[in-house]
């Protein structure tokens, strides 16, 4: 694998997506960007819009998606199909030599059905396996992998997994053959104290307040497995973690605009 260069691993998801605007600008950024990258990207908005259209109900549970088998193709149907081509050929035209895949591509993010005590996630997937293999082999080759947040348990099941883990998951595997930085990008300036206040961001959030503000309520569910990613990350190699505004890619990575993670 790589000597320890820097790497971004870039997700972005929420209102940024449906923006074209906005979308245009972080593209732009990104294409720029002259380190090795990915980019992982969600989609929810989208994939609960059509399942409304097609009268498929959906659950939310701690900002994650319960995943049905109807719901599960609506998932593959929109990340893996038209999000992702669309990210693609964006990227392509700006002159970046994008790869589109999921993670059964390539047998790139391996997982299983999640287990959990008390609830019933339906086809919801926890990652077992980053394949740092053919993901160095990619960036090696000067493509840059654009990740769906599907993923396959390698029996032929494919699932539905969240883009947060996704995007912590590949950074933290790469960890030990690059300087990794991660950045989580959004409509939002950062993390909100007040989700109404857009000035309400916070500069710089440890783990100890990141505790006690989850257990004020004051932490949005929506973002709880963005920050619990966040952490995970550092805590397994990641040397940056940051969140805030996608479009501003260029000022979140001088780190003059949104909220930086730390332990």
């Amino acid at each position: 694998m790589s000597k320890k260069n820097i790497l971004r691993v870039i997700k972005i998801g929420g209102h940024i997506l449906d923006d074209p605007m906005r979308l245009s600008k972080f593209l732009s950024a990104f294409a720029q960007l002259p380190d090795a990258k990915i980019l992982v990207h969600g989609g929810g908005k989208l994939a609960t819009q059509l399942a409304n259209e097609l009268g498929v109900p959906q659950t939310m549970i701690d900002g994650r998606r319960v995943t049905d088998a109807e719901t599960l193709r609506i998932a593959v149907m929109v990340y893996a199909g038209w999000i992702n081509k669309q990210l693609v050929a964006q990227l392509s035209a700006l002159g970046c030599p994008a790869l589109g895949v999921c993670g059964a591509d390539g047998d790139v993010l391996r997982a299983h059905k999640r287990v959990h005590p008390t609830i019933d996630f339906g086809w919801v997937g926890d990652i077992d396996l980053v394949n740092t293999t053919i993901l160095d082999s990619w960036l090696g080759r000067g493509l840059i992998p654009v990740v769906a947040p599907i993923t396959h348990d390698g029996q032929g099941q494919l699932l539905n997994t969240n883009a947060d883990t996704i995007a912590r998951e590949i950074a933290q595997a790469l960890s030990k053959a690059f300087h990794v930085e991660l950045i989580f990008g959004f409509e939002k300036s950062g993390v909100l104290m007040d989700m109404d206040d857009p000035d309400s961001s916070i500069d710089l959030l440890n783990l100890a307040k990141y505790k006690t503000l989850k257990a004020q309520s004051l932490i949005s569910d929506g973002m709880i497995p963005k920050l619990d990613n966040a952490f995970g990350a550092l805590e397994k190699g990641v040397r940056r973690v940051v969140v805030g505004q996608a479009e501003l890619l260029t000022e979140l990575l001088a780190g003059t605009v949104g909220t930086t993670i730390v332990l």
